[in-house]
This record gives structure tokens, C-alpha cells and sequence, in this order.
């Protein structure tokens, strides 16, 4: 690399771009007035302006009971949850330079998922019930493990010739996902059958009936993580131009993959275990992000709002569709939502790579 072309490049790194920076307020603003909307709605309607009064600390007891004690944990954990699987697939789409790169197609989800429903069937009490120590630990710890297995196998079958093989990760991924996906049958058909259907209905990906025990394992993940990744964001502009061109610029590469990756996979993990597998938020938020903020990668904050407001907007859908439809007073799965946005993204996503061959 010549002297002039060092430069253009660490211009390039350093330049900052106020697109995203308003798309990510924007992304927050609606994500926090769907959140307020989806307070308001239940059982008991309440009015907005008494849920805002709510929140800025007034209200009757009643309301605040309904608002802080009943809806809010699931709204709350529909947030970070939706930061985190956002913040998990920017990070690897950008490490692997492949848009297909995400926590829920590669195997993190997959092996999260399988170590936790490990955890839900085999500490089941037959009753659907687990030891809260086992829910509020058992589950997070074997969630990032099986993550991190997961993320361990993919990488290692994916080295060829000393460098992980961006184009290899996917295809590996899927495999390991399917892999874990034949564990987790095993675990439902030997399982007693209550603890199984709730580990069944966890796998869907649900926010209901979430307590602040299933928000604050994911909240601290987000607030720790988080800032961590966004400390890399030089870094992740570099690896955009390829590892040479950031080295260069006195990255160090295979440093800042690993700790970037287990930062992805914690996340993803994380809130696996809060909200189960919820599909395609992790695919389609960096996507859609980076294409708005027209960048060269999905930038992390916009994705992080990004992936909280589809969530929270996907959690609203779930809950008063069908009712809406008057189909009757059902309540959906959050993550069917999510996946019937996003499988056709994927669809369009791999008739993009096929005619860029």
C-alpha cells in the first residue's frame, strides 16, 4: 500500500458520518413510542397518557402495578433483546464479510438454544418449572456456552489454509445449527412432556409472561458489551478495507476478531436464553441499517435501535393480531412474526450473491 492510498484509508476510518447518527435516534424514538403503545394494551387498557404518567414516576397504584410489574419486564426484555441479536449479527456480517453471516443461520442461536433447552428438560421439575436458580442462572451460563461451543466448532472446520474461509462459515453453520437442532428433538422426545411443551414454546421464541429475572440477565449483557464493541468501531471500519489495509492502520487483526466474536456470540447467547431463538433479527436489522445509512457495514448503534424497534413493533403484531384479524384471542409466538419478515429478506439476500457470481 502506498503512502497516498494509507492515507485515503485511514480517512476513511476516521471520517464521521452523521447519517446514522439520526437514523439511530430516529430508531430509538419509535422504538420507545411502539414500547409506550404496547403498554398501553392488554387486558386492561389503560390510556397512554396514564402509562406516561407511569413512567415519569406518577400514577395510581393500580396502574403502576399493571404498567411496571405485569407489562413492563416483557417490553423491557423485548428491547435488549432486540439490541442484542441486532448488535450479535452486524458484528459477525462484518467480521466474516458476508451478509448471510448471522447468529441464527451460522449456529450460536442453535447452540445456545440446545444447551438451554438441556438445562429446561433435564432440570424440569414435570411440572413446566424449573429451580429459579437454574432459570436465572442455568439457563444464561449453558445458553453462552453452548454459543460459544457452537462458535468454536464453526470457526475451527472453517480454517483453510491458516485463515477462517468467510464462504465456508455459512455453509458450516448450517450444518452445526442442524446438528444442534437434532439435540434439541432428542431432549424434547426423552423429556417429561410439560417440561418439553414448555421448552417447545420457548424455542418458537416468545416474550410471554417475561419477568425483570429474564430482562436483567440480557440488560447487563447489553450494557457491558455494548459500549465494548462500539470501542472497536475504528477497528471495524479497517477490516472493511481487509485485514492487510488494517494492519496497516496498526489493527491488531486477529486479536480484535476474537474478542469481537466472543462479544457476538455472548450477545446472541444472552438473549437466546431470555427470549428463546427469536429468527431473523440478527439477519435483517444490519442489513436493512447498513443500507440506510449507505455504508460500507452495518453501523452498531443504528443496528442496535434497529433490532429493538423490530422486535418491540414484531412483539406488538404477536400479541393483538390475530385479534385485530378476528381470528380469536390467541397470542403468537414473537419470533413466527420475526420469521415471516425475515424468510423472504434471506430469500432475497441469497438471489443477491447468486447474481453478483
Amino acid at each position: 500500500m502506498t503512502a497516498t492510498e494509507q492515507v485515503t484509508a485511514a480517512d476513511q476510518v476516521t471520517t464521521v458520518k452523521p447519517r446514522p447518527i439520526v437514523l439511530s435516534v430516529v430508531f430509538a424514538l419509535a422504538a420507545v413510542a411502539i414500547a409506550v403503545v404496547s403498554l398501553s394494551i392488554g387486558t386492561t387498557k389503560l390510556p397512554v397518557a396514564d402509562v406516561v404518567d407511569v413512567l415519569l414516576g406518577g400514577g395510581r397504584s393500580g396502574t403502576r402495578l399493571i404498567v411496571l410489574e405485569l407489562r413492563l419486564p416483557r417490553v423491557a426484555t423485548g428491547l435488549l433483546v432486540g439490541i442484542a441479536f441486532a448488535v450479535s449479527g452486524a458484528l459477525l456480517q462484518t467480521l466474516s464479510r458476508n451478509p448471510l453471516a448471522s447468529p441464527d443461520i451460522v449456529g450460536v442461536n442453535s447452540g445456545a438454544a440446545a444447551a438451554a433447552v438441556a438445562v429446561i428438560v433435564l432440570a424440569g421439575t414435570g411440572g413446566g418449572n424449573i429451580s429459579g436458580f437454574a432459570a436465572k442462572v442455568g439457563i444464561p451460563t449453558a445458553a453462552v456456552v453452548g454459543g460459544l461451543l457452537a462458535t468454536l466448532v464453526v470457526g475451527l472446520l472453517s480454517i483453510q489454509r491458516g485463515v477462517v474461509d468467510a464462504g465456508r462459515v455459512v455453509l458450516i453453520g448450517v450444518g452445526v445449527a442442524a446438528a444442534a437442532n437434532s439435540l434439541v428433538a432428542w431432549l424434547l422426545v426423552i423429556g417429561d412432556v410439560t417440561d418439553a411443551g414448555r421448552a417447545a414454546a420457548w424455542l418458537a421464541g416468545s416474550l410471554n409472561a417475561r419477568t425483570w429475572s429474564d430482562a436483567v440477565p440480557v440488560g447487563l449483557a447489553v450494557l457491558v458489551l455494548l459500549p465494548v464493541a462500539l470501542m472497536f468501531n475504528r477497528s471495524l471500519e479497517a477490516l472493511v478495507l481487509g485485514d492487510d489495509v488494517a494492519s496497516s492502520l496498526g489493527v491488531r487483526v486477529s486479536r480484535v476478531r476474537i474478542v469481537l466474536l466472543v462479544i457476538a456470540t455472548v450477545l446472541a447467547a444472552m438473549a437466546t436464553a431470555g427470549a428463546g431463538p427469536i429468527a431473523f433479527v440478527a439477519l435483517v436489522a444490519p442489513q436493512i441499517a447498513q443500507r440506510l445509512a449507505k455504508s460500507d457495514r452495518p453501523p452498531l448503534m443504528t443496528t442496535a435501535m434497529l433490532g429493538a424497534l423490530f422486535v418491540t413493533a414484531a412483539d406488538l403484531v404477536a400479541r393483538n393480531g390475530l385479534e385485530l384479524l378476528q381470528v380469536g384471542p390467541y397470542e403468537l409466538p414473537v419470533g413466527i412474526v420475526t420469521a415471516a419478515c425475515g424468510a423472504p429478506y434471506l430469500l432475497h439476500l441469497i438471489g443477491r450473491q447468486q447474481k453478483g457470481r
